[in-house]
C-alpha cells in the first residue's frame, strides 16, 4: 500500500480525520524542531513552539491550499508561531534556564565540528534581529530558495535578499567578534 502525501493527510486532517496528525507530525517533526530551535534560541522555547506549530497546522488544516508545497506552508506556520512566541516573550522578559542537553544538530555532516561549533552560532544567531533570523535559517540552514523564503515569510524577494544578506553580515561581525578579530 502506497503512504499517502502530505496534501492528503493535510486534506484528511481538515476532514476530521485527528490520526493523520500523528503522521504529518512524525514525518516532519525534526524538520519544524531545528528551524524552531534557531529562530527562538533555546531547546525549551522551541518545544513549545514546535507543539505549538503542529496544534496551528490541525486548527488551520482546512486553509491549507495545495498551490504551494506542504514544507512551504509548514515552514510559515513554524516561522509565523515563533515570531508570536517572540512577541509575547519580548513583553514579560525571564532569564532563560541552563540547557544541559541539546539535540543532534542535524544540518552538519561532522558531529565534533557541530558540537565545538554550534554554541557560537547559535549565540550569533539569538543576538540579530528576528527578521534577519528567521531570513538566515532558512536559506543557509534549511537551504530554502529566494522565492520560497519569500512565500514562507510573506514578503518580496527583494526584502528576502536583503535580510539575507544582513543577516549575514551581522552575524559574521559577531562571529569575529567571538573570535577576538
Amino acid at each position: 500500500m502506497m503512504e499517502a502525501s502530505d496534501v492528503e493527510l493535510v486534506s484528511r486532517l481538515a476532514q476530521g480525520e485527528s490520526p493523520a496528525l500523528d503522521e504529518i507530525m512524525r514525518r516532519h517533526e525534526d524538520l519544524v524542531f531545528a528551524v524552531c530551535l534557531r529562530l527562538m534560541g533555546s531547546r525549551e522555547a522551541a518545544l513549545d513552539a514546535s507543539q505549538e506549530t503542529f496544534l496551528t497546522v490541525f486548527r488551520k488544516a482546512d486553509r491549507f491550499k495545495a498551490e504551494a508545497a506542504f514544507t512551504t506552508w509548514l515552514y510559515r506556520v513554524a516561522t509565523n508561531t515563533c515570531f508570536d512566541l517572540l512577541r509575547k516573550a519580548k513583553r514579560r522578559r525571564a532569564d532563560p534556564l541552563p540547557e544541559y542537553h541539546e539535540p543532534v544538530d542535524v544540518t552538519t555532516l561532522d558531529d565534533l565540528e557541530s558540537v565545538e561549533v554550534r554554541p557560537l552560532i547559535d549565540e550569533a544567531l539569538r543576538s540579530i534581529p528576528p527578521d534577519y533570523r528567521a531570513a538566515v535559517v532558512l536559506s543557509d540552514l534549511h537551504g530554502l530558495g529566494i522565492a520560497e523564503i519569500a512565500e514562507v515569510l510573506e514578503i518580496p524577494e527583494g526584502t528576502v535578499k536583503s535580510r539575507v544578506f544582513r543577516g549575514r553580515r551581522l552575524l559574521a561581525e559577531t562571529l569575529g567578534n567571538i573570535h577576538g578579530t
